[in-house]
């Protein structure tokens, strides 16, 4: 291995750990406790080094949120792998992305409430992004209708579970009732 190979993995190394070091402070007491100082104190380097990958905490939420998307993505498509039918596969998908959003609520937060310079429904939005809205689409597009464009109503879908995660975790909907927005959010909005 050359130096130059070396000193590119070390630096990926570095860049893992800084994401993973943001996220991890983030999920345990939120994203006003990450700063590059603290960073910096935590992954043991400097924070010129921390500069060095990330001009700032906007580009570290950014890299959560596409690390976060990416393993959206996958999850998504483990929730509906082996549902059986239409129906089954739609309701699977909404409490695969809304026990995705429990379990990682800072990655949540990443994704769709903080600004990381992220791009969103562009030419240019990054790959895992777009590969997330496809898990949503791959799966909602065939319960569309035909006067509804796939995509359209994979946005109003998302919308719909998005304001279910944060109108619960802000304490204005009941946790309990959660099966029941689901099942109503399926049997209406879903052509079977």
């Amino acid at each position: 291995m050359s130096v130059q190979e070396r000193k590119e993995r070390e630096r990926a190394g570095r860049e893992r750990l800084i994401v993973a070091t943001a996220r991890e402070l983030a999920e345990q007491q939120g994203w006003d406790a990450v700063t590059t100082r603290r960073l910096a104190e935590r992954i043991e380097y400097s924070q010129p080094v921390l500069y060095s990958h990330f001009r700032g905490k906007r580009e570290i939420i950014g890299a959560v949120a596409l690390q976060g998307a990416s393993e959206m993505a996958v999850a998504l498509r483990a929730a509906t792998a082996a549902a059986d039918g239409p129906r089954a596969r739609v309701a699977a998908l909404a409490h695969g992305y809304l026990d995705f959003a429990e379990r990682n609520p800072a990655v949540y937060d990443a994704l769709f409430q903080l600004d990381g310079g992220l791009r969103y429904a562009r030419e240019d939005t990054p790959g895992p992004l777009k590969d997330a809205f496809a898990a949503l689409l791959e799966c909602l597009g065939e319960v569309a209708g035909d006067a509804v464009p796939p995509g359209m109503f994979t946005e109003v879908f998302w919308a719909s579970l998005h304001g279910i995660v944060t109108l619960t975790r802000a304490g204005r909907l009941l946790p309990e009732d959660t099966e029941q927005r689901v099942d109503l959010l399926v049997d209406r909005l879903a052509v079977l």
